[in-house]
């Protein structure tokens, strides 16, 4: 079963996803659509329903090949080793863009922002989530009170050196011709409660490629995610609806959601 959809951050960011496609690309699907940061491969089943071709790539060359073994029932996706900051792609290839929890891994994230928008076609749609800096303190409380990158852990775990700041994401998006169509709080203090820094070392512990970055470390357990949603992952959603319900309206939340779409000249 693909664990990770039983921790909430990452199914608020699944459900994000889902919902967002569902509503955008409705009984149409996109002609050709991007994975940026596939990862495992774990959302690509998903992404795939809406689209007619999808091409899902990472800069991980091993995690590429193990989503190539996971999804090769999947006829209409391919599976390339891509630098988010230098896509070998030829301007407006693409119909819409996925990109999740990438952006603050990246090191020049507006770069990878302009490479995003250069390889969409007008009127093309990007959705995209992010760890950002307004953080609940209930998440990461040393680092928050600190008001630094003080540890590793929190906020700061999964191989994050920095988040990224909604109002500055904006005007990157609005620089390079991205409007901004909806804008979500991901996970705000009941889900950060919830998560607070054990996930950050189960992670690093047990996950395959803990950091997104192809080191080559051998662990003695390696957990890979496959494409079965648990039955308890409508346990999460309670806890999700419960954390919208109090937080929705607040500042601060673990992520953020956007979706954006380029500009027709």
């Amino acid at each position: 079963m693909n664990y990770k959809l039983l921790f909430p951050t990452y199914r608020n960011r699944y459900n994000f996803v889902r919902r967002n496609l569902e509503k955008f690309a409705g009984a149409r699907p996109f002609g050709c659509a991007l994975n940026l940061g596939t990862g495992e491969g774990d959302y690509d089943p998903m992404i795939a329903r809406h689209c007619r071709r999808l091409i899902a790539c990472d800069i991980n060359a091993e995690d590429v090949a193990f989503a190539r073994r996971l999804n090769a029932h999947l006829p209409n996706v391919e599976y390339r080793v891509e630098n988010a900051l230098q896509l070998g792609f030829d301007d407006a290839t693409f119909d819409a863009v996925v990109t999740v929890d990438v952006l603050e891994h990246v090191g020049r994230p507006e770069r990878m922002v302009e490479e995003m928008a250069r390889v969409l076609r007008p009127g093309g749609w990007v959705f995209i989530t992010f760890p950002q800096t307004h953080f609940p303190i209930t998440y990461d409380p040393v680092n928050y009170l600190l008001g630094r990158r003080a540890i590793p852990e929190g906020a700061y775990a999964f191989g994050h050196e920095y988040l990224i700041d909604p109002v500055q994401f904006r005007a990157w998006a609005e620089h390079h011709s991205l409007e901004v169509l909806e804008e979500c709080n991901l996970s705000g203090y009941l889900v950060g409660l919830l998560e607070m820094y054990w996930t950050g070392v189960l992670q690093r512990l047990f996950k395959a490629n803990a950091t997104n970055v192809d080191r080559g470390v051998e662990k003695p357990i390696r957990l890979r995610p496959s494409t079965k949603e648990p039955a308890l992952a409508k346990l999460t959603d309670a806890v999700l609806w419960m954390d919208r319900q109090f937080f929705s309206g607040e500042k601060h939340s673990v992520g953020k959601g956007f979706v954006l779409r380029k500009c027709i000249a």
